[in-house]
């Protein structure tokens, strides 16, 4: 009887990626404690390992860490998002060679299907030697029968220098095993957050041995079915399976904060116009178009001192469509209606659902034939992805500038923009 072959999946996950991909253009920050900010430079959403020693905390606001950095020389970095996904797009095509079935997971993650691959540790450790010559990109490769355990895996790989970047969950003994999920705390298991930890703990499971060796129907009744599965996957059975292309979006959402506040309809409207055209080209590139859009408006929720006013329409279109000036006019009149000029809006954004493929067209018998504007609206897609997005707007796009987000430490496009390509 022939033997079944034990999955082997490596999750490749890049360190510190905003941090890395700033670093790469930038050799002489690479022993420098740096981290990467938020929107409108707000929190901290990437630190290199000299910030983690420090005390920098993932999340933490940039303004609580000001004295702390000055006194320390952390230098802060505004996202670069045109560069972090221009490089991530690098890495997974790379890791692609490697594997028919790879899941791109985030930004900065990949699961890569290495089952039945011969030497996992001498292709392991290829696959990082690769990224990093050709990218720069520093990464680290956790394989497991799992996702779960391949997310331990990569978790080991990247604490313990020893593993020298790589470490093979499958390798172990069943004895190694146990031994390792008893040392890792439950919150280290992919999926369980800080409260979740918390309740765990009230039922005794505290390690990541405790979670797959827990009576099975008390965690179902107490946590759910998705908790189970956790377990089972770390009892090594394969329940989240690997998606090699990724769904469809049923909602898509497009807001921001703004860089101040806002007080004027032209200027709301202006970044409604915006929203609208990332929404519309992320419904075209998924070939759909939307039934529903909501609009929504807010106030500055955490300046208790101001009035505070979160208004949020939504209508159905006379017919599914993703046309930007379709979309657009809706829009600004939902802008309009809810605007209230004795109030300063901090954030605003636009949703679109009921998504279906543009193939499902369902008629009018009171409208008019369905044209719309579909060859415009190629145009406009591929001129944006020729020459970047934003290069083609509507007219309503762009010409206040009073909402954009703030980015006062942000690094050159080094790699999508003709200009700003670095010179040697």
């Amino acid at each position: 009887m022939a033997q079944t072959t034990t999955q082997a999946l490596a999750l490749v996950d890049c360190n510190n990626f905003y941090v890395s991909c700033e670093r790469i253009f930038r050799p002489d920050l690479s022993r420098v404690p740096m981290v990467v900010l938020s929107n409108n430079d707000g929190c901290v959403v990437s630190r290199s390992n000299e910030a983690k020693a420090l005390g920098i905390k993932m999340g933490q606001p940039w303004f609580e860490c000001k004295a702390l950095a000055e006194a320390h020389g952390i230098l802060a970095m505004s996202s670069n998002y045109a560069l972090y996904a221009d490089l991530s797009n690098r890495v997974m095509r790379i890791l692609s060679d490697f594997s028919p079935q790879c899941e791109v997971y985030s930004i900065d993650e990949c699961f890569v299907d290495l089952t039945g691959t011969p030497g996992l540790r001498e292709v392991s450790y290829a696959m990082r030697e690769r990224v990093g010559l050709w990218t720069g990109m520093p990464v680290c490769v956790g394989i497991g029968p799992t996702k779960t355990l391949a997310k331990l895996a990569n978790h080991v790989a990247k604490k313990h220098p020893r593993s020298r970047g790589v470490f093979n969950y499958n390798a172990l003994t069943h004895a190694q095993k146990t031994q390792l999920l008893q040392r890792l705390p439950v919150g280290d298991v992919w999926g369980v957050g800080r409260k979740l930890t918390q309740r765990l703990a009230q039922h005794g499971v505290n390690t990541a041995f405790d979670l797959r060796e827990a009576h099975i129907p008390t965690l179902r009744s107490a946590f759910g079915v998705v908790m189970e599965k956790t377990q089972r996957e770390l009892q090594e059975t394969a329940c989240i399976q690997l998606e090699e292309v990724a769904s469809d979006k049923k909602q898509i959402i497009s807001s921001r904060s703004f860089g101040g506040m806002v007080t004027e309809l032209p200027v709301l409207k202006d970044a409604l116009s915006s929203f609208v055209a990332n929404a519309c080209a992320k419904l075209r590139a998924q070939k759909s178009h939307a039934a529903v859009i909501q609009v929504f408006l807010q106030t500055h929720r955490f300046r208790k001192e101001l009035p505070q006013y979160m208004p949020s329409l939504a209508v159905p279109l006379p017919y599914p469509t993703n046309d930007t000036l379709e979309v657009n006019r809706w829009a600004a009149h939902l802008c309009e209606h809810m605007f209230k000029p004795e109030y300063a809006y901090k954030k605003a954004g636009v949703m679109l659902s009921e998504i279906s493929p543009v193939t499902y067209q369902q008629g009018d018998l009171l409208e008019a034939a369905l044209g719309g504007n579909q060859k415009l609206m190629q145009a406009v897609d591929s001129l944006n992805d020729r020459y970047g997005r934003g290069a083609v707007k509507v007219s309503t796009q762009g010409a206040h500038a009073g909402w954009q987000m703030r980015q006062e430490r942000k690094s050159p496009n080094y790699t999508t923009s003709w200009s700003e390509v670095p010179l040697v």
